[in-house]
C-alpha cells in the first residue's frame, strides 16, 4: 500500500497498509512465518495481484484470505471463523499453504482454523495498522515448518 514502509532489506514491514511477497506461490507446499515486532493492527494470509493493498482490513475483497490481530478470518467481506488468538509483541505467526489448505500456526502451535477454497495465483500478504511493526521470514524460520512444507520458492524462467 501506498503508506506501507518496507525496511530492512524487505524484510520489515510497518506504516499503515499492506505488502505482498514478489513472488507467487508455485510449489506444492510453502510456509512463511512473521515476528511480531510491535504491537498493533496485523493480518497475515495469501492474496492476489488484484488485492488493493490500501484498503484495509485485508479480507474484505475477493482477492484476499487472511487471519487478523483479532482472531478473525476473512475473505470477501465475510467473517469465515473467529478463534480465541491472544498474540504478543515477539510472538510468531506461520502460515502453510498447499494449495487445498491455508494453514495457521501461532509460536508453532498449529490453530486448526483452515481456510480453503483459494482460487487463482495467490502470493503472501500482511497488512499492519496503529503502530504495528512485523518481521517476515521466507527462509530460516524460528518454528520448523510442517513435514513436506518448504520456503516460498522463487521461479526462475529457463530459456
Amino acid at each position: 500500500g501506498n503508506e506501507c514502509v518496507i525496511v530492512k532489506n524487505g524484510t520489515r514491514i510497518c506504516g499503515t497498509g499492506a505488502a505482498l511477497a514478489t513472488a507467487d506461490v508455485v510449489q506444492d507446499k510453502c510456509y512463511f512465518e512473521m515476528k511480531v515486532q510491535s504491537d498493533g493492527i496485523w493480518s497475515v494470509g495469501l492474496a492476489s495481484l488484484n488485492c488493493d493493498l490500501n484498503k484495509l482490513p485485508l479480507g474484505n475483497d475477493g482477492n484476499s484470505w487472511v487471519l487478523s490481530y483479532d482472531g478473525a478470518l476473512r475473505h470477501n467481506k465475510v467473517s469465515l471463523d473467529n478463534i480465541d488468538l491472544s498474540v504478543a509483541e515477539g510472538d510468531y505467526m506461520g502460515c502453510s499453504f498447499d494449495h487445498v489448505e491455508l494453514n495457521f500456526f501461532h509460536n508453532g502451535k498449529n490453530l486448526h482454523c483452515p481456510i480453503t477454497k483459494i482460487r487463482g495465483t495467490v502470493r503472501p500478504v500482511i497488512s499492519v495498522d496503529d503502530g504495528c511493526i512485523i518481521d517476515v521470514f521466507f527462509d530460516n524460520f524460528v518454528y520448523p515448518p510442517p513435514p513436506g512444507f518448504s520456503k516460498l520458492m522463487v521461479e526462475k524462467d529457463l530459456i
